[in-house]
């Protein structure tokens, strides 16, 4: 079955995603879209990755990053949530197939690590309201 992509959307009617990919060098974004494209394209159970693409670990178990660097090698993140289920479950969530649901990314210096403060304020915040909500907080399907 062919996957979407959906874009989280706040209670306070952001994107969090958007606003990131907004702030990126052109380059940034356009590789990031692109390997969230193939990733769609795949779909992402039988996409391997190749450094790009990441299943996370954790208190992050259950997001996927999409990783880019960028210029002064800084490295840009985008984090997803694999959205996936029977068909019942996927209509209470307001979709008619498996989604990747774009949460929020942030950008880190090289050799930096991002703290679990900085993970549970800029991403799990956002997961946790985006799985707990039927229907799925969207700002619209395939938004970019």
């Amino acid at each position: 079955m062919a996957w979407g992509v959906v874009y989280y959307k706040s209670k306070d009617g952001r994107v969090p995603a958007d606003d990131f990919l907004d702030v990126c060098p052109a380059k940034v974004e356009a590789t990031a879209l692109a390997v969230l494209e193939a990733v769609r394209a795949a779909p992402p159970p039988a996409f391997s990755g190749g450094g790009k693409w990441e299943a996370m670990h954790g208190a992050m178990g259950g997001y996927y990053e999409i990783r880019v660097t960028g210029p002064g090698r800084q490295h840009y993140r985008l984090f997803c949530i694999l959205d996936n289920g029977s068909p019942d479950e996927l209509a209470a969530r307001g979709f008619d197939r498996p989604q990747i649901a774009v949460i929020n990314g942030m950008v880190k210096p090289n050799a930096k690590l991002f703290t679990d403060a900085e993970y549970a304020k800029h991403v799990r915040v956002f997961g946790d309201d985006y799985v707990s909500s039927l229907p799925r907080p969207i700002a619209s399907a395939e938004s970019r």
